[in-house]
């Protein structure tokens, strides 16, 4: 029911391999997440946090109390039929107002989240599925990818397994950038073309700016990472592919709008880097070891998940032209079986803790730990 108020569910652990105190925000038997790791979920100036989650056999959007623990249900959806399954990992919060903004089916839905009004700013065209969206840095627009579906030429679970995923690369759908004013008055197509599109992500301090890539294989595809200028149209490749198979992706804006944060494979050499939109200040190292996401707030500390044969919170700290780690934090022992149980870590606004989730209960849940000295980490043992 919107509106209702669940008790706190937040109880803490000490992790058996660091001895950290990890602090899980939920506790239901069904799975909750936390937003996809570009999509800040903090609201009312830092005292809530979305997440979404499986409650009485329905998926909805809660806010939680990070003051008390207390979580609010803010929808009540009913249930949709595949390939339309509620999901709110791509959820954008407006950075200006308290307002989020979420797909329903072909609906892009605005969320006040005061009054729990909902508002229905847009629909996607039939044809076409949905896929990631960001508010851009004003709280004027909302950009979205969409592409065509393609579900009745071969089978399709891209969020369970990635099952048709080689062939939706392979099949160059027709895609689309939308940009849609958040006052539901303007809605314009800023970018087509016949490859698959993903991961629109909007710069958090530059209002026009934003990146996509082109979704498929890392290895295959012609070039992941671009950027958009949504007052000219422009496009250009932001870390342009230099060999044949190398393997970049997962980026990431960090706070100050302007860099952005990537990871891969070059040849046989896993590698994490940033670099500016414009490609300018580029600085990329080997690491020591991979892991399936990263995120950081600035250039200095790097947080990623590991793999599932090492199921860690790894902390990298680069120093001048050195990166140092990982050391390992905590252990997740997350499954990254769905997107919904990828553990998708972020550190929060002020750098003090990381946000995760895992299902090493059985049940995805959203979990907090604080990030202590570097110094007082072990390193990760090979």
């Amino acid at each position: 029911m919107k509106g209702k108020v669940w008790p706190a569910e937040w109880r803490e652990r000490r992790d058996p391999l660091t001895g950290r105190v990890v602090r899980q925000l939920t506790d239901y038997k069904g799975h909750s997440h936390h937003l996809y790791f570009t999509n800040p979920g903090w609201y009312d100036e830092g005292r809530r946090l979305l997440f979404g989650s499986d409650r009485e056999n329905r998926t909805n959007l809660f806010s939680l109390d990070l003051e008390t623990g207390e979580i609010t249900q803010l929808t009540d959806l009913a249930p949709l039929d595949p390939p339309q399954e509620i999901s709110f990992l791509a959820t954008s919060v407006n950075p200006t107002r308290p307002e989020a903004y979420f797909w329903y089916g072909q609906d892009l839905i605005a969320l006040d989240l005061h009054s729990l009004e909902e508002r229905v700013i847009y629909r996607a065209p039939d044809g076409f599925r949905v896929s990631m969206l960001n508010c851009t840095a004003d709280g004027r627009s909302v950009c979205v990818g969409l592409f065509e579906d393609l579900s009745d030429r071969f089978q399709v679970e891209l969020s369970h397994g990635y099952v048709g995923f080689y062939e939706y690369w392979e099949a160059r759908p027709l895609s689309r950038i939308v940009e849609i004013a958040t006052d539901g008055s303007r809605t314009e197509v800023v970018w087509e073309e016949r490859y698959w599109i993903g991961h629109v992500n909007t710069s958090p301090t530059r209002p026009r700016l934003l990146t996509f890539c082109h979704e498929g294989p890392w290895q295959l595809v012609d070039q992941r990472i671009w950027g958009l200028d949504l007052d000219t149209g422009r496009v250009w490749k932001i870390r342009p592919r230099e060999e044949e198979g190398e393997r970049i992706g997962h980026e990431y804006w960090l706070a100050d709008g302007e860099t952005i944060g990537y990871h891969g494979t070059v040849g046989d050499r896993p590698i994490f880097g940033f670099i500016r939109y414009d490609n300018s200040e580029r600085q990329e190292a080997t690491i020591a070891a991979h892991s399936m996401h990263f995120h950081s707030n600035d250039r200095r500390l790097i947080v990623g998940d590991g793999s599932r044969d090492k199921p860690y919170l790894l902390l990298w700290r680069w120093e001048g032209e050195e990166i140092e780690g990982p050391r390992v934090l905590c252990g997740h022992r997350s499954s990254f079986h769905i997107q919904q149980t990828h553990v998708h870590p972020r550190f929060t606004p002020d750098g003090r803790h990381v946000l995760f989730t895992s299902d090493h209960t059985g049940y995805g849940n959203v979990y907090l730990v604080e990030v202590p000295e570097f110094e007082s980490l072990a390193p990760l043992e090979e």
